[in-house]
């Protein structure tokens, strides 16, 4: 569940509060965890993948595929969770994503791969994401 809009950080200070030093350079400093060290690369465990940062709901584990990028990857987002920005950083076009209730950085999203019937992939930090693992 999303937390209160108004229990958000306000300021880059407040977020380094809250979130360890790792969690605050991928989502705040649009950082990216080393391919294959992620917790969730592998993880087949069905639940909602929700933004580490807020707690907002991003990705069902029914759009998480295998794409041995080295990153969680999904096919789709919740509609409205994430939001994409134009990312022109290390000399390469890119698509980031962004959590839309917090813009705390995701990831990157890429299109034509033809991975997936939806040609999608959203290629996600472990360190972005907090899987709610589906109780019986």
């Amino acid at each position: 569940m999303a937390q209160n809009e108004t229990t958000l950080p306000t300021t880059e200070e407040e977020w380094r509060v809250r979130l360890s030093p790792d969690e605050f350079r991928v989502l705040r400093q649009a950082g990216t965890e080393a391919p294959w060290s992620g917790e969730y690369v592998s993880t087949k465990t069905e639940g909602m993948y929700d933004c580490r940062a807020c707690g907002a709901a991003l990705y069902p584990s029914t759009d998480k595929f295998d794409s041995n990028c080295g990153w969680p990857s999904f096919d789709d987002a919740i509609p409205g969770a994430v939001k994409e920005i134009n990312d022109f950083s290390h000399g390469m076009a890119r698509t980031e994503i962004r959590c839309a209730n917090c813009d705390s950085h995701l990831g990157h999203v890429f299109r034509g791969e033809h991975m997936t019937a939806k040609n999608t992939r959203h290629c996600v930090n472990s360190l972005s994401i907090k899987l709610d693992p589906k109780t019986a």
